[in-house]
Parts: structure tokens; sequence; C-alpha cells
């Protein structure tokens, strides 16, 4: 006859594998969350830099095209087509 507390299908060993299991798929569930929020965080900020640079890109042209404009008027007026 086997003493209890040396057996291998104690109660307390199967209580301890349901804990670890437990304790592991919180681990994984915390980590699925921790990596979605982490992928929401870096697609939203992409979306921000992708539309500063848009505006930088337009006020950029926009400087451009006054630029060009300023520059065919002083030609105008050097050449004497307008007043």
């Amino acid at each position: 006859m086997a003493a209890r507390g040396f057996s291998n299908d104690s109660p307390s060993t199967k209580n301890g594998t349901k804990a670890d299991a437990k304790s592991t798929s919180s681990r994984t569930g915390s980590t699925v969350v921790i990596i979605c929020l982490v992928l929401t965080a870096v697609v939203l900020l992409s979306f921000f830099l992708f539309k500063l640079w848009q505006r930088k890109k337009r006020e950029e042209q926009y400087a451009r095209l006054l630029k060009l404009f300023e520059e065919d008027d002083e030609l105008e007026l050097e050449l004497g087509l307008r007043d």
C-alpha cells in the first residue's frame, strides 16, 4: 500500500497544472491585446505622418506656384507689357 503523500496523482499536482494553464492562457491573451494596441498605434502614427507629409508637399507646391506668378509679373513689368 502506497502512502498518499508520495503519489504522483495527488490533488495538489493536478491543481497546479490547471493554474499554470490559466496563467499561460491569460498571458497569451494579454500578449495578443498588447500586439493589437501596438499595431493600432503604428497605423495611426503612419496615417498622421502621411497626412503631415501631404500638407507639407501641398504647401511647397503652392509656394512654387506663387513664386512662378511673381516672376511672371516682374518679367511683364520689365518688358513694359503691363503698366
